[in-house]
């Protein structure tokens, strides 16, 4: 009978198996090793692309402000010009009312009423005299209000009845007198007004007359 020892091919075997084992887990654990390196690769790749943008977007976002702030500033100094250029024209505009407030005074004045006092504030004027009936007064209140293109918003004050010294003679001649009060407008337009200025000195000599005259009566 012929006996056989298989106990070292079964070692050997065990040790194969063994070495199969360890190998398999060596792959596995470099495997997953190399799943996770990839993985922190991209999404650190991911972060870094992100961060860049961010960096972008921030540096754009500053860049957006600095022209905000230079916009505004702009605007700022384009209302001031504006503000100036307002109060110029305003003062170019008041340098000439008084020209058309005689001019208009003079126009639109009815015979029978004689003023003897004129006085401006701003827009706001003054006027006070004395007319020879009501109807006269009520006459110079309607072409305030509606003829004028200078004057409107034309408001009675006062009106009384009194006695007027009549000049080179003793009698004295029952008149109305009053007080009214009356808005000037401005000047549509700077060059309107300018235009206008002409038109409106040709007749200051001819307004200041009669309005003097209109004074002393």
């Amino acid at each position: 009978m012929i006996l056989i020892n298989l106990l070292p091919h079964r070692e050997a075997r065990r040790q194969q198996r063994k070495q199969a084992f360890f190998a398999g887990i060596g792959m596995a654990v470099l495997a997953g090793a190399a799943i996770v390196l990839i993985w922190y690769t991209a999404v650190k790749t991911q972060i870094d692309t992100q961060e860049e943008h961010n960096q972008f977007l921030t540096s754009e976002i500053k860049r957006l402000d600095a022209q905000i702030a230079d916009v505004a500033t702009l605007k700022a100094e384009i209302e001031a010009l504006k503000a100036r250029q307002k109060a110029v024209e305003d003062l170019q505009a008041d340098r000439n009312m008084p020209v058309y407030l005689l001019n208009e005074l003079v126009k639109q004045t009815p015979e029978g009423v004689f003023l003897t006092s004129i006085k401006q504030s701003g827009q706001q004027v003054a006027l006070t005299g004395v007319a020879q009936t009501n109807e006269r007064i009520s006459e110079f209140l309607r072409n305030a209000a509606g003829n004028s293109p200078w004057l409107e918003r034309p408001q009675l004050v006062e009106i009384r009845a009194q006695n007027v010294q009549v000049a080179g003679s003793k009698d004295q001649r029952r008149m109305f007198g009053f007080i009214m009060n009356v808005t000037l407008k401005r000047p549509p337009a700077p060059g309107s007004a300018a235009s206008g200025v002409a038109v409106a000195a040709s007749g200051a000599a001819a307004a200041t007359a009669p309005a003097a005259s209109m004074a002393t009566r």
